[in-house]
């Protein structure tokens, strides 16, 4: 039995990256996943608006083939997408209804708050606005998916809370990261009292092909555990987790995580001592020391997107993926209204600023000449 008296198991359904043919969805593999995963005996789908075609698949896979009462089905409200009034942001429930005809949402989130993106639910007077779906039935269980500071995620549980829970970035290479700080929202969380969903335990995938040397320490320990089950068990161990979602795409990454996650109690204290060398391992790796404080980012007279510059820089370091680490570079600077680091005009302002006294320009010029070539 999971928080909030639903029977959830450990594991849940992320329907953002699904298995595509030609260029769209292909439905009929998501239906074997979703066959295989209900066998297995896990339940919860997570789904959003904006996930392109996402909530269109799961009503031919899940919905239409199964009693409506043997699964849970998240949905989530993006009101900074194109939302210019409460109609148009309220109008994207009416929509996820009717496109996974599921009736009812088990959980429903107001998707991605954090930053620039919070302000719009107050806006649109969203808070009481879900909260009336609850009343009418249409929604079991109100929270919020969110991206930001820890400070920022007390600021909102302290002025909403009626809020059941709260959907987090949570893996074991973001724990201690400054400029993400898992360790310390999930903290904030708990503080609160909130049950969580954990998002992105993989990090994207990235934590299904880690640095060599992490891979190596979970070879080591667990020679045919695959890495990105490390990532899953991480965060699935944690206190107070409703469930981690994980976003597979293939049958083999649905038969992998079933395999360890069906009989999953708990990490063993040889487990855990595993991934604190891991998490170690990867504090070595030569990254850019920024934590995000954005001092540099007040000073700057051209807006340049210097720490989300940074972080994606790092991605790059870790990962050795130059195409995530461009997308995230296009997210965390253009996606958030911000210049990219070729338009830098080298004033040092933000060096000036940088408690970390890192050579800003220098590393604008390396940002520039790999990122953005």
């Amino acid at each position: 039995m999971g928080y909030l008296g639903e029977e959830i198991r450990k594991l849940g359904f992320g329907l953002m990256r699904l298995p595509q043919k030609d260029g769209v969805i292909d439905v009929e593999q998501v239906k074997e996943m979703v066959d295989l995963f209900m066998e297995a005996g896990f339940t919860y789908f997570d789904t959003a608006w904006a996930y392109a075609g996402s909530e269109d698949a799961i009503r031919q896979a899940l919905v239409e083939r199964y009693p409506r009462e043997r699964y849970q089905l998240a949905t989530k409200s993006a009101a900074w997408i194109n939302c210019k009034t409460k109609e148009e942001a309220y109008a994207q429930f009416d929509a996820s209804l009717k496109q996974t005809g599921a009736g009812y949402f088990d959980f429903y989130l107001l998707h991605n708050l954090g930053e620039g993106r919070s302000h719009y639910f107050d806006d649109f007077d969203m808070w009481n606005w879900v909260l009336e779906k609850k009343k009418a039935g249409l929604v079991k269980h109100v929270g919020f998916s969110f991206h930001s500071t820890p400070e920022e995620l007390e600021e909102i549980l302290q002025a909403h809370p009626e809020m059941e829970f709260v959907q987090l970035q949570i893996n074991y290479a973001d724990w201690d990261n400054p400029a993400v700080q898992s360790g310390r929202c999930y903290e904030v969380a708990r503080k609160y009292g909130k049950p969580v969903v954990i998002m992105e335990p993989v990090k994207g995938g990235m934590l299904a092909t880690p640095p060599l040397t992490v891979e190596k320490i979970m070879k080591e320990a667990e020679p045919d555990s695959s890495t990105a089950s490390w990532a899953v068990r991480f965060a699935a161990d944690l206190e107070g987790v409703i469930t981690v979602l994980s976003g597979m795409s293939t049958m083999e990454q649905m038969k992998d995580n079933l395999s360890y996650m069906k009989s999953f109690t708990g990490l063993t204290p040889e487990q855990k001592e595993t991934l604190a060398k891991a998490r170690a391992e990867l504090k070595k790796i030569p990254l850019i020391p920024c934590t995000s404080c954005n001092y540099c980012a007040k000073v700057c007279p051209m807006n340049i997107g210097i720490s989300g510059s940074f972080t994606a820089m790092n991605y790059l370091t870790l990962y050795s993926d130059l195409g995530r680490a461009k997308h995230q570079e296009g997210w965390l600077v253009g996606g958030h209204g911000q210049k990219s680091a070729g338009e830098c005009i080298k004033c040092g302002k933000c060096e000036e600023a940088c408690p970390q006294h890192i050579q800003i320009r220098e590393t604008l010029e390396k940002v520039k000449d790999v990122l953005l070539a």
